[in-house]
């Protein structure tokens, strides 16, 4: 991605409007900068468990506190150009993940409205190949499906 003047003009206005409401919901202090304790409350909450250290290393990815700019500047060089390691495709679908499944239609949901959305056909297809059970989806299966390792 060529670096912009402003970091802002890298995303639809609709992705901005996104990026402030998943901060707002992180901020649990509402200081307006994230930190790591901000980070373990707001994955707790959505029944994920986050230990402080894996926390601070997610905020150590910036120069400095964790603002609003700065997380929209770190998912601007996240999203930039080539593929992901397996190991950040791994960690992506593990924050879906809870005792080793993902709810389908949470997960349907997020492929129809977050970042490249998918379309309803393109993620029916994909969910053709998925091993899904009582609404859950293997996710090692998952897992095995999107990586070599």
């Amino acid at each position: 991605m060529p670096k912009k003047a402003n970091i802002f003009e890298s995303f639809s206005h609709s992705a901005i409007q996104q990026f402030k409401e998943a901060f707002g919901i992180m901020d649990t202090d509402k200081d307006g900068l994230l930190s790591s304790s901000d980070l373990v409350a707001a994955f707790a909450a959505h029944g994920k468990n986050v230990g402080g250290g894996e926390a601070q290393a997610m905020l150590d990815e910036v120069d400095g506190p964790m603002n609003f700019t700065q997380m929209v500047t770190l998912f601007a060089s996240k999203m930039a150009g080539g593929s992901d390691d397996d190991d950040v495709i791994l960690a992506s679908f593990e924050a879906f993940e809870m005792d080793g499944q993902i709810d389908a239609e949470a997960f349907r949901h997020s492929l129809m409205t977050f970042g490249n959305k998918f379309s309803a056909s393109e993620v029916d297809d994909a969910f053709a190949e998925f091993k899904v059970d009582g609404g859950m989806i293997d996710a090692a299966h998952l897992k095995g499906l999107m990586v070599s390792k």
